[in-house]
This record gives structure tokens, sequence and C-alpha cells, in this order.
């Protein structure tokens, strides 16, 4: 209860309410690189108390922005990654394959790279690349090349014209499928906009380095790329190096600092009462020893 956390990504703040509430004597760090979701959630948590702090900036920069604040050490850090459901929800923001707006898909609203400009501007290779490594599209060429063809017609603004242009190039078969033919390119070019695997590593790096001894880490993600990065971290800093560990006992500065915790998906109850839950994965990780 007078615990040191951070809340990585705010977003409206549902997570960020709950730790309120459960440490009256602790402290609360919580970042957004959003201005408007760092806005929208301080008029949520001041109904709740005042022993917390938000953070404009992206969880790329959680030790720097803490050290400012003279934190060196947390109890606990929770990152809940991909797109926020209120990020979703506002049309305008162009992160919905369901909605009608602008292909923006900025997290960071001041950045210069948004979707428009990836859909617009990136040769047919790049397309390739990110569609495949981004979004695991086993499609991707046909959406490529169909995304090239229509904007030479025309430039590309919205993300439901976007839509109709996959929806075009996918076989028939594929629009068959249970999940919205539009999801993975969605997702490709949201993480292209805001680099964020290459954030997601060094913020965990970063992140389990400033964890205090029986500090928790919990990551939410919500895609196989995302979880695969969170995966192979925990591993890497809780499992003793296979060179070691045929050593027959390893020399006690050599043992994991980390512990795996848990790692569960959601029940069909959570599902039915939360559809965006489908695909999440939750896995934690403890620091055992300074």
């Amino acid at each position: 209860k007078n615990g040191v956390y951070v809340d990585c990504t705010l977003g409206g703040g549902g997570h960020s309410s709950e730790i309120l509430k459960r440490i009256p004597n602790g402290h609360l760090y919580a970042f957004d690189q959003d201005s408007f979701a760092i806005n929208t959630a301080d008029e949520k948590l001041k109904k709740i108390a005042s022993n917390y702090t938000l953070i404009n900036e992206n969880f790329v920069n959680i030790k720097v922005a803490l050290e400012e604040e003279n934190v060196y050490g947390v109890d606990g850090i929770l990152y809940d990654l991909g797109v926020s459901s209120f990020q979703l929800d506002i049309p305008e923001r162009g992160f919905s394959y369901r909605f009608d707006g602008p292909l923006d898909m900025r997290m960071d609203q001041t950045a210069e790279l948004d979707a428009y400009t990836v859909v617009n501007t990136y040769d047919e290779k790049s397309l390739v690349r990110i569609l495949f490594e981004y979004g695991e599209e086993k499609f991707a060429r046909l959406i490529a090349r169909k995304i090239v063809s229509e904007r030479e017609k025309k430039p590309i603004e919205t993300t439901l014209e976007l839509v109709e242009i996959i929806k075009k190039a996918l076989p028939a078969s594929a629009l068959r499928n249970s999940s919205h033919p539009a999801k993975q390119t969605f997702q490709a070019i949201r993480i292209e906009v805001n680099h964020e695997l290459d954030i997601l590593k060094k913020a965990l790096e970063d992140g389990l380095s400033i964890l205090n001894k029986n500090g928790r880490m919990v990551v939410i993600t919500f895609h196989s790329l995302e979880d695969r990065i969170v995966k192979d971290m925990f591993n890497k800093y809780s499992k003793v190096d296979s060179n070691l560990s045929k050593l027959p006992f390893v020399p006690s500065e050599f043992e994991p600092k980390y512990k795996t915790v848990l790692n569960i998906t959601p029940s069909k109850e959570e599902i039915n009462e939360n559809s965006r839950a489908r695909s999440s994965r939750l896995r934690v990780i403890e620091r055992i020893k300074e």
C-alpha cells in the first residue's frame, strides 16, 4: 500500500484508477505520449486521490523520466500494449477499421509519420515487408499491390477507403474468415507509424532494471509479435545461461535475478464480457535478487 507503481500505458485511466485505489500511502507514475489521454485520465484520477504524477512521454523514456522525478526504484510496472479502447473509439484518430476517419494512427499527435504517409508514399516492397512482418498478413503482396494501384488514381485518405481496398485485394475465402479482413493490415501500419516493437524492447529492459526486490512487471499483449518479445525478454532474465546450466552448480552471482510468475489468457467469461480481450495474454515477472 505504500509502494511506488508505474502505469506505462495510461490510456483512459482504467488500470491507473484501480492501482490508485490500492496504494493510499504510495505513489503512482503514469505515462502516455498522447496529451488527450493525459488530460482525460487526469479528470478521472483526481476524483480518486492525488498521490499520482502524469508524465506526457513515450514509455521508452521510463528510466530517464523517473530519474527526473528522483525515482530510482519501483515496486510494480504495468504495460497494457497496443492501442487503448478510448483511442479506438475516436474515429478522428484513424485507428479503427470499423469507423470512418482520417488515416492517422499516431499515438503521439505531434509525430511526423502518420498512416496516410505510409499508405500513400511507401513503395510496394516496403508495404509488403510491413504487412508481412508486423501484421503477419499472408496476403501481404496482394494487398500492397492493390494499395499501390489504387493510390495512382487518387490518394487514399480515410480508414474505410483503405478497408475497401483491402477487401478488393483479398480472395473470397479470406473474406469469409471470422476476423475482420483489415485487422492485420491496420495492426501492421499502426506498428510502423509508432515504432512499437523497437520501443517495447528498450522499455522492457529499462523497466526491469529499476524494479525493486520483490517488485513485479506485468505485461498485457494483444498479438504474437509483442508476446514473443516479452516472452524472450522474460526468459533472458529469469533463466540460467545455457552454458552455465551444464555445470554441477551455478555460482550465486550467475543465478537469475528474476523469476517468471504468471502467463495467462482470458477465460471464456471474460471474452464474453469484453470481446477486445480475446487475443490478449498476460505475463508477469518478479525480481528476486538485488
